[in-house]
């Protein structure tokens, strides 16, 4: 019998497929704060919802699910019929897996409850970021939050649970439904981004150990609010302009941010006259990009403050956002406090 020594294919005629997002969680379970598996149970549950709700954004066209679902949610906004079924899709998956006690999701009013007083961990979620795109085709995400309850296992949740600050996150992450999708996440221990392989129904990892420039040649903003926004901000933009740098807003927060974190760049949404207490949401938008951000060496403040160092009052607390590459992001907030103190003592 003739036994032959296996030699990996270098001739480049068949495709890598690597590392699945279920071996990497397996892999890197011992970096978890507690690793006892129900986090990375959770991890999986959160890419399985991932995967379907992917399957519903593809056919969106052609099954009659685009557009609005003709009410609105607890932001006052116009709730798309992808809206709610994204909604649905990851709190069955969340309730289904048994880790999670309680769910905040931007399209709910409350606290979901789960009846599941053994669960550890809590979930905050906007199920479908930029929904108002869906219909014209352009990317669009989810974004998520995992904390670690504060109350024991076996206990009603209490608030306390739910109104933890940012820095308390045990992993974040979104995922990009874009030409490909990607889903992006970090466990306190650095960012890695893993590209859905759909003919295997695979997350793969593509993107190890991301690392975000420190600075960059690109600004997202919405300059259509340029006349309500503060003039350190108008001042910044400004010198962007100035120096040539490309302006790319998308209107999809988790599109934009992804772009910026990959080649480096700042996106702003900054207070306004209109919204005096910014508009992004802190429990389920900023605190997730934020720990995300940071882990992969950028920063994000609203303006004053470090996002991760705020404390929530209220559980749909909005805040200013300004992150990115960690040298724009700085700079643009030494802007904002130079103009202010000018104010102050004008």
């Amino acid at each position: 019998m003739k036994i032959i020594t296996y030699q990996p294919d270098e001739s480049g005629l068949a495709y890598a497929v690597g590392t699945t997002l279920d071996r990497f969680i397996k892999l890197k379970q011992g970096d978890f704060p507690f690793a006892s598996g129900e986090l990375s149970q959770l991890l999986r549950d959160i890419a399985l919802a991932a995967k379907i709700v992917n399957r519903e954004i593809t056919r969106a066209g052609l099954s009659n699910i685009g557009g609005a679902f003709g009410q609105t949610n607890v932001q006052g906004e116009e709730q798309q019929k992808l809206d709610v079924i994204a909604n649905i899709r990851f709190i069955r998956a969340l309730s289904k897996g048994g880790e999670v006690c309680a769910i905040v999701s931007e399209e709910e009013d409350s606290v979901i409850d789960l009846q599941n007083s053994s669960g550890k961990y809590v979930v905050a979620i906007d199920p479908l970021d930029g929904s108002s795109n869906i219909d014209v085709n352009i990317s669009i995400g989810t974004i998520f939050s995992i904390y670690r309850r504060k109350t024991p296992a076996g206990s009603p949740v209490l608030k306390e649970d739910i109104m933890q600050a940012g820095r308390e996150q045990v992993a974040a992450g979104y995922v990009l439904y874009g030409s490909s999708t990607m889903l992006v996440y970090t466990t306190g221990c650095g960012v890695n981004g893993f590209t859905y392989e759909q003919s295997l129904g695979e997350f793969f990892l593509s993107h190890p150990t991301i690392h975000a420039p420190k600075t960059g040649a690109i600004y997202s903003v919405n300059e259509g609010s340029i006349n309500e926004w503060e003039d350190g901000i108008k001042h910044y933009i400004t010198l962007c302009k100035e120096r040539g740098y490309s302006a790319r807003y998308i209107g999809s927060l988790v599109a934009d941010f992804h772009r910026n974190l990959l080649k480096g760049g700042v996106y702003l949404y900054p207070a306004t006259l209109k919204n005096p207490s910014g508009k992004l949401r802190l429990l389920y938008e900023a605190n997730a990009l934020a720990f995300i951000a940071e882990q992969a060496g950028a920063m994000a403040t609203d303006g004053v403050q470090r996002i991760l160092d705020i404390v929530p009052t209220d559980l749909h607390q909005r805040t200013p956002l300004m992150i990115g590459s960690s040298e724009m992001v700085t700079e643009a907030g030494k802007m904002i406090s130079a103009f202010t103190e000018k104010a102050m003592y004008s």
